[in-house]
């Protein structure tokens, strides 16, 4: 009972809202436009800038006498090498063990194979599990 008197009051609230929008939408409509103002006019730069303040001179710096640079040798010293001796002294040589033979493959497989294991014929028992067995009767 409750529920369905608001929904009641749900239902005429949403009408009366959707009236005042629809009145208010019919008024917009039957409105005039408002005129648009215009746009401000764009200030028009000037033609002519005014003239730059001139560049004061430059003081002119005293004449300093710089000693005349040092002339490159045409040819360079060259150095003296020592001598290398006439024979080579011989380096020691290195022996190093024999590799070890590889082993022999034999050339023939065995053909006869061994013996399979034999399949049992009967399950195993198994094992019980004490908790999972039922109680034993007590009832005579």
């Amino acid at each position: 009972m409750a529920s369905s008197s608001k929904s009641f009051v749900l239902v005429v609230a949403l009408i009366f809202s959707t009236i005042n929008m629809s009145f208010g939408a019919r008024h917009l409509l039957q409105t005039t436009m408002p005129s648009i103002p215009s746009l401000p006019t764009i200030p028009t730069l000037p033609t002519s800038l005014p003239p730059l303040p001139t560049m004061p001179t430059m003081p002119t710096l005293p004449k300093v006498a710089v000693p005349p640079m040092p002339a490159i040798p045409t040819t360079l010293p060259q150095p003296t090498l020592p001598t290398l001796p006439a024979t080579q002294p011989t380096l020691p040589k290195t022996t190093l063990p024999p590799l070890p033979s590889l082993p022999t493959m034999p050339t023939t497989l065995p053909t006869t194979l061994p013996p399979m294991p034999s399949i049992p014929t009967s399950l195993p028992k198994i094992p019980s599990i004490p908790f999972l067995t039922p109680p034993p009767a007590t009832s005579p």
